[in-house]
C-alpha cells in the first residue's frame, strides 16, 4: 500500500506499524516526532498504531546540541 511521508512516497506492507516504518528509514523511534495525517501522534502509541493506504506522516528527527 501507499503512504506518503515528508511529502515522499512510500510503499509500505499491510500491518506495518508507524513505529516499523519508522525503524526502516534508518532511525530510531525514541528520536522522531511523527505528525500522522495532520495530527501529532503520541510516542507511546508508535508500536500499536498501524498505516493505512493513503495515510500522510511528517517525521522530524530530534537533535540534541548546544
Amino acid at each position: 500500500m501507499r503512504v506518503t511521508a515528508n511529502g515522499k512516497p512510500f510503499t509500505v506492507a499491510r500491518g506495518t506499524t508507524v513505529s516499523e516504518f519508522i525503524r526502516s528509514e534508518g532511525l530510531d523511534p525514541r528520536f522522531v516526532v511523527v505528525e500522522w495525517n495532520g495530527e501529532p501522534l503520541e510516542r507511546a502509541r508508535y508500536d500499536r498504531e498501524m498505516l493505512s493506504e493513503g495515510d500522510r506522516l511528517e517525521l522530524v528527527r530530534a537533535v540534541a546540541g548546544g
